[in-house]
């Protein structure tokens, strides 16, 4: 599967941000098939500055769409295959000795891009996880004494493999709680598997390149003025609050399966989150059905199960949907509002 390189066009720069958006959604399905959730909930963190963590059995193309939208939205893209030998240096770069000069030079590492795609993330030992941990949350990367700023935009895409265990490291907590969603990668249907192999099997597609750096970054400022309502952010934070203390909140039969609830970094990530996908859509303001909508993607991986959870098969999703049943996205007239 081939991607041809080319140089980005200025013809979408006087288009509308979201109209933008919906000629990049369809260069990119020009060769995924499939993923049609996968690519909103991409374009999504990529307008909310958020990192994705993306899961599935291995030949679900997810690197493959990774590599796609990063061609397409232009910029640096940087990859990084996690094996149990890698080192921290080999992600953030390390200081090499010139001779000549005798100074020490720094050489970046491939986390210094618009797009890092890290690919088995779970494959990694904590102390290149903790590496990873310090760009995604701080945008910077440290080295010897330097501290360096990684370009903007910046995102982390993230792959990880649930079926195979040996040679794997759990995620830290914390590292997990970076991730603005934890996307489940699915197989395609019948329908659209037979299109897969005609693509991959035919003629290499050539993906046009539809946005700079400097476009992206204005069309996430965009995205921060789309309006929120507060009684939105009020029910993103009654859906998080809830998992936290489920027997109070009318779910008491689950509140034995779950240890840890979401953090308010969870809140924080619903309604921006929210907004990217309202903006997506055409809206100028939030409505609480896009939170309804983005919760299971961005609780799955905060949820912290019991041992009596796991044991009685229980998963964070059968959790996360008796919430959305006892809490319903409410009905909330913003008419046709527009904040400029």
């Amino acid at each position: 599967m081939n991607i041809v390189l080319q140089e980005p066009p200025t013809l979408h720069e006087k288009l509308p941000a979201p109209a933008v958006m919906e000629h990049l959604l369809f260069e990119v399905k020009r060769l995924i098939v499939g993923q049609d959730h996968l690519l909103e909930r991409l374009l999504v963190a990529l307008l909310a500055r958020g990192h994705v963590l993306l899961e599935g059995v291995p030949g679900l193309a997810k690197t493959a769409t990774v590599k796609a939208l990063a061609q397409v939205v232009g910029g640096t893209f940087g990859r990084v295959q996690f094996t149990p030998d890698l080192v921290p240096a080999d992600l953030t770069g390390t200081r090499i000795y010139n001779g000549r000069t005798g100074e020490f030079i720094t050489e970046p590492g491939p986390v210094f891009a618009n797009l890092l795609l890290a690919d088995e993330i779970n494959r990694a030992p904590a102390k290149v996880q903790s590496a990873l941990l310090e760009v995604m949350q701080e945008r910077q990367v440290t080295i010897g004494k330097q501290t360096l700023p990684v370009p903007t935009p910046f995102l982390v895409l993230a792959t990880q493999n649930p079926i195979e265990s040996d040679g794997t490291y759990p995620l830290p907590e914390a590292q997990l709680d970076r991730f603005l969603f934890k996307v489940i990668v699915n197989y395609p249907s019948y329908e659209d598997e037979i299109v897969v192999v005609e693509r991959v099997t035919g003629p290499a597609i050539s993906l046009r390149t539809l946005l700079t750096p400097d476009h992206l970054v204005a069309i996430q400022g965009d995205v921060d003025r789309v309006y929120v309502d507060p009684r939105v952010t009020a029910y993103a934070a009654t859906l998080v609050t809830a998992t936290r203390d489920l027997a109070a909140h009318g779910l008491e039969q689950l509140a034995p399966a779950l240890q840890f609830g979401g953090s308010p970094r969870a809140s924080i990530n619903l309604i921006l989150g929210a907004r990217a996908l309202a903006f997506i859509r055409g809206r100028r303001y939030v409505l609480p059905h896009d939170v309804a909508e983005l919760l299971p993607d961005v609780l799955r991986h905060r949820l912290v199960l019991s041992y009596d959870g796991i044991a009685a098969g229980v998963t964070p999703d059968v959790i996360i949907n008796a919430v959305l049943q006892r809490f319903p996205p409410p009905r909330i007239d913003l008419g046709d509002r527009h904040v400029a």
